[in-house]
């Protein structure tokens, strides 16, 4: 399937549908979307980040077929910590992914802010919910100190708790907004609150069907009513570089994914 050029934003995927690494994903995308979302990671047992000819080669082909790509951050990493040192630790892991892939020109980089592996926002008190969100403006300082790359690249991604919480953080910041459709529906935020209030600066999209209770499924697993929501204020608000990342990791989801958002081409 090919959703290239299709739509007035630039369709994306992740850097694993088909199960390899990420040079032959790209190979086999290049020519289907407009955008890939590198999903990064680095541990002490295992690591896939590109080596510095590794993001020659990306950038090569990202030029010869029109494709750029989305930097997700680290997962495990914890900007809202509670703990000085893991958040430390977690902006060094930010800056280090960063000034890797900073030669790509990303389209933006997806970040999480998170306290700390399992723990849920939705369950602090009141002093805590606020302590969480100077800690993310703690580590924002620290890493915005330390890498060249405007603020306005980072979207902030809609976890399971309300993005309100951050407001004051990503406004005094001018960070960018990564609406995650597929974790709206699944923790029960209205869609349409999110994208009347976000919209204007969602630089990313995140989209992805739920099934049996579980996320990044395939776009024929999207309620038909959201999708036809998102589709239609997107159209409304057109914006070039705005990027639709269908997250999701087979090859089977993109091929249907692709197959339902054509559905919806001009």
């Amino acid at each position: 399937m090919n959703c290239k050029k299709q739509f007035p934003f630039r369709v994306g995927t992740t850097s694993y549908i088909i199960p390899d690494e990420i040079i032959p994903n790209i190979e086999y995308l290049k020519d289907k979307v407009d955008d890939v979302e590198l999903v990064l990671f680095e541990s002490d047992e295992i690591s896939n980040l590109p080596s510095e000819r590794d993001i020659a080669k990306l950038f090569a082909i990202g030029e010869r077929h029109d494709l750029t790509y989305s930097i997700h951050l680290p997962l495990d990493v914890y900007l809202c910590s509670s703990d000085s040192a893991i958040r430390e630790r977690s902006v060094e892991k930010c800056r280090k992914v960063v000034e890797l892939t900073e030669a790509l020109q990303p389209s933006a980089y997806v970040m999480h802010a998170e306290a700390g592996q399992g723990m849920n926002v939705n369950d602090f008190s009141e002093e805590e919910k606020v302590a969480f969100a100077d800690s993310f403006r703690v580590s924002l300082e620290g890493l915005f100190s330390a890498v060249s790359v405007q603020s306005s690249e980072f979207c902030v991604e809609t976890l399971n708790y309300p993005l309100q919480l951050l407001d004051k953080v990503i406004s005094s910041f001018e960070l960018s907004i990564t609406l995650d459709i597929g974790h709206l529906e699944l923790y029960g935020y209205s869609v349409q609150e999110h994208l009347v209030r976000y919209l204007p600066r969602a630089r990313v999209m995140h989209m992805h069907g739920i099934k049996n209770g579980k996320d990044h499924n395939g776009l024929q697993h999207m309620r038909a009513e959201t999708l036809s929501l998102v589709m239609q204020a997107l159209h409304d608000n057109r914006d070039q570089a705005r990027v639709f990342t269908m997250e999701i990791f087979s090859e089977d989801d993109f091929n249907a994914s692709c197959a339902e958002l054509m559905k919806y081409s001009t």
